[in-house]
């Protein structure tokens, strides 16, 4: 068993230094802080972060462009260890007279899609779209998204998928209990979105859905429920809540409420996952921020003490290995923090960066 346990060390410090690759078990959360240099003494929410951590989007009730309450902005850094830099509204080419809000930023940073209750639309709410040809350059004059995704009643909060063929957003239409999350799809970028379908149960519910977030692998999806009409399993005035799949042809499951720490006796939503799944930015009216709403953030931390017994070591190992190419959900650890359905040499890659560590108790998320 010793020469077992000392050939796997020796694979997996092999392994990482060949693919040197950054990975992230299976996950807990931080404790929440409010994003520094983002927050104002208004109300800032809805945050969604770029696919490569540098630019931050959001809305906010500070003043901007017009008499309207909601803008949206956005701040930028060179690195993800930098702080943001100041807040930047988006300017009159996105921004108007009207309410303008529920960004979603596509993964190459040049399509920005977001609902507003301008007019030249099918409803008091649409959903738009602005584009820009760099990230250098001006956004350009926003387009709506046309009668298969926008209706009569208020279309909101849209979430563009990683691979900008799929759009999530919510909708007060026909078919719809209450305010539901439907589905519209395409071919490919260059194509006009399918008609938008009902995303149906187990994520629909009686209750209210409101903001939502689909993870660069496809495979969670996360939302917040509505304050109005909130889940009876929820914290507080709305909580965020997440759903698994175990392929993107595969079913979702039961949402299960997120917990303590994101979630609190407060309103808690508006959910955006960095590209690596080590962050989530979320908005809440919980005390300790600067304003009535605020950003927050907080790590996505791994969970890699497979045995329970205090300390990342090559009994962890063995684990995994006793476990090569099953879909053990324990072992099943990268690279992203909820795996991907095969445990493998990712899975090395992950514990191997953790080895030695002592690792206090936690209760992961299910």
């Amino acid at each position: 068993m010793k020469r077992k346990r000392e050939i796997i060390f020796l694979i997996v410090i092999a392994t990482v230094l060949v693919i040197n690759k950054n990975a992230n078990a299976d996950f807990t959360f931080g404790i929440p802080i409010p994003v520094p240099n983002v927050n104002s003494e208004y109300v800032d929410g809805g945050p969604r972060i770029s696919s490569d951590d540098l630019m931050l989007f959001f809305v906010s009730s500070k003043p901007g462009w017009g008499d309207d309450d909601w803008d949206i902005w956005m701040s930028k850094r060179a690195n993800k260890t930098d702080p943001w830099g100041e807040p930047q509204n988006l300017g009159p080419n996105v921004n108007s007279s009207f309410e303008d809000a529920g960004q979603s930023i596509s993964t190459d940073g040049l399509s920005l899609y977001f609902y507003s209750l301008r007019s030249g639309g099918y409803g008091s709410a649409d959903i738009w779209v602005t584009t820009r040809a760099t990230l250098e350059d001006e956004w350009g004059e926003p387009k709506n998204l046309g009668p298969n995704v926008n209706s009569p009643q208020d279309d909101a909060a849209p979430t563009i998928s990683a691979d900008g063929l799929t759009l999530y957003f919510v909708s007060r239409r026909p078919g719809s209990p209450g305010d539901d999350f439907w589905v519209a799809r395409r071919p490919t970028v260059d194509d006009d979105w399918g008609p938008a379908e009902n995303m149906g149960p187990p994520i629909c519910s009686l209750y209210g859905e409101w903001t939502s977030e689909i993870t660069s692998d496809d495979l969670i999806f996360f939302f917040s429920d509505n304050y109005a009409r909130p889940r009876p399993d929820g914290l507080g005035l709305g909580d965020i809540y997440m759903s698994r799949r175990s392929g993107i042809n595969d079913s979702w499951s039961e949402p299960v409420n997120l917990g303590i720490p994101i979630n609190s006796p407060f309103d808690d939503g508006g959910v955006s996952i960095s590209a690596d799944g080590s962050t989530i930015y979320f908005h809440s009216n919980r005390p300790d921020g600067p304003g009535s709403y605020d950003i927050w953030q907080a790590p996505i931390e791994p969970v890699v003490d497979l045995n329970g017994d205090g300390i990342v070591d090559a009994d962890d190992m063995c684990i995994i290995v006793d476990n090569w190419g099953t879909d053990n959900s324990l072992c099943d650890i990268g690279p992203m923090p909820w795996g991907d359905g095969v445990v493998d040499v990712q899975d090395l890659i992950v514990l191997a960066e953790h080895l030695f560590e002592e690792i206090p108790p936690v209760e992961p998320v299910e």
